[in-house]
């Protein structure tokens, strides 16, 4: 990655004080030695996020109201006691972030547990909807009372300065997602996703989680050759099922897809 330009660094220095310069001292061999032994920074984390109203504006607008992202308030999960935890609250914690940045330049960012257990979360809105702005007032209804409660297990990203390329990895369980879409008269409800191993009739928390790894870069555009935003995803398989299906406000029965495998996947994001 292209960082400070070093002549850019020196005018830095030059253009200090002599007062500040006088307090800077040269470092010997050993004090360099103390200094890149360092084994980078960890922060633990806990926080809850409330958002009233996510505005994106092209000619329309694609609004989502009332976002909360926070804790499940519960520690069991796929019947599991203490999954997640001794304690249950509505915020995100049991979260550490370690950042080191390498040898060769790399950065190296890891998302863990500060305790032996999984991270539980909750994610809610309300509606997501199109509107007009032309002064029409005409609206469409894309989702409504969505919730997602599950655990993460870990994450990772990593930032190549070789190649200029972000890799983010991580593992998550959905044990119980619902949502509705009105313009369509459709309703899911108990939706999860689990590891494509994982055994509802022996279940082990070891199968539990589903991988994604995706690498995140810019690329070129599969039309042209011009510049794009980069998403490749090599694989990512799971097993997915929905308790309820629900069309024309009647239940129509549960679906289950076993060893869902999407591989091979690239995507160009760009504008026009």
């Amino acid at each position: 990655m292209k960082g400070l330009k070093p002549t850019l660094l020196a005018l830095c220095i030059a253009g200090a004080p002599p007062a500040v310069m006088a307090e800077i001292q040269r470092l010997d061999d050993s004090m360099m030695g103390d200094i890149t032994g360092q084994a980078g920074v960890s922060i633990e984390l806990e926080t809850k996020i409330d958002i009233g109203r996510f505005l994106y504006f092209d000619e329309g607008a694609l609004a989502i109201e009332n976002i909360s992202i926070g804790g499940a308030e519960r520690t069991d999960f796929f019947g599991f006691n203490g999954i997640s935890g001794s304690t249950a609250n509505d915020r995100l914690d049991n979260i550490r972030i370690d950042i080191d940045v390498l040898a060769d330049g790399d950065a190296a960012i890891n998302i863990a547990p500060t305790n032996f257990a999984a991270v539980d979360f909750r994610v809610t809105t309300g509606a997501w909807y199109l509107a007009a702005t032309n002064g029409s007032n005409e609206y469409t209804d894309l989702i409504d009372n969505f919730l997602a409660e599950g655990l993460m297990a870990r994450g990772s990203i990593r930032i190549d300065t070789a190649s200029d390329i972000m890799r983010f990895r991580t593992a998550f369980a959905i044990e119980n997602m619902q949502f509705d879409v009105p313009f369509l008269g459709i309703g899911v409800r108990g939706m999860q996703i689990t590891g494509a191993d994982y055994d509802r009739t022996f279940p082990s928390p070891l199968d539990l989680f589903a991988e994604v790894d995706l690498y995140i870069y810019e690329g070129a555009r599969f039309s042209n050759g011009w510049s794009s935003l980069a998403i490749d995803m090599p694989y990512f398989e799971a097993d997915i099922g929905i308790n309820e299906l629900i069309v024309g406000q009647q239940s129509v029965g549960s679906i289950f897809v076993d060893n869902l495998a999407i591989t091979d996947t690239a995507m160009r994001i760009y504008g026009h």
